[in-house]
């Protein structure tokens, strides 16, 4: 059973979240604070964590910056719950790793949607082979990506969005393609998402993101 955290203060948001996802099928567990959830997290790993920006004694993009700097939580997929609704809110959690984001007052509904199409995404194990253009080397199973002889670390939609362009190699994807691809949405106010992805790939891919190239009007495409 696919277990899911949910770091939330509101205390009548978390019990609606964990009656529902637990009435379709979820391992539900909820905390109201950053202490508590730090101290479970050390002991089990969920499937994937509801993480609410303000909370009484840290905020959900430092909690999310440390988990993507913890090789034990980097790949667990996050999802934000904020009552802020400011671009630059969104842009900061995607950068940081961020999977998808959801504003408040949300459809209790559209949220189970939006996790049951994250937790599909999660890399099955029969992607075994790995891929690779020129130096760029990536492998699903263990998501270890190699540019020269470096090895890089990625987002986990970072490397979603590295996968799909090399797997595709020498295709031009839209960013309405790669939107469904890796986002599995196709709401095209959301398509800056991935023109923020790309250039935060690029950056860290260094002299090897040129081989992400774009192509005017239409996406991008390796190869």
């Amino acid at each position: 059973m696919n277990k899911i955290f949910c770091v939330e203060d509101e205390e009548n948001i978390r019990e609606l979240v964990e009656y529902t996802l637990t009435n379709v099928g979820y391992d539900v567990k909820g905390f109201s604070c950053a202490k508590d959830f730090f101290e479970e997290i050390k002991v089990s790993s969920p499937t994937l964590i509801l993480l609410d920006i303000m909370l009484p004694d840290s905020d959900g993009i430092s909690i999310l910056s440390e988990l993507r700097h913890d090789n034990s939580t980097k790949d667990i997929p996050v999802i934000m719950l904020t009552a802020k609704s400011g671009q630059m809110d969104k842009i900061k959690g995607l950068n940081l790793g961020a999977d998808d984001y959801i504003t408040k007052p949300f459809d209790i509904m559209e949220l189970v949607a939006r996790i049951n199409a994250v937790i599909r995404r999660i890399p099955k194990k029969e992607k075994s082979k790995e891929y690779s253009y020129k130096e760029i080397s990536i492998d699903p199973v263990s998501r270890k990506v190699t540019a020269g002889n470096d090895e890089i670390t990625l987002t986990y939609k970072e490397f979603e969005l590295l996968y799909t362009l090399i797997v595709n190699k020498g295709i031009v994807l839209s960013r309405e393609t790669l939107m469904l691809k890796v986002w599995e949405t196709d709401f095209e106010g959301e398509t800056r998402t991935v023109d923020v992805h790309i250039r935060s790939l690029r950056q860290k891919l260094g002299q090897f993101g040129e081989y992400i190239q774009t192509i005017r009007n239409v996406g991008y495409k390796v190869g």
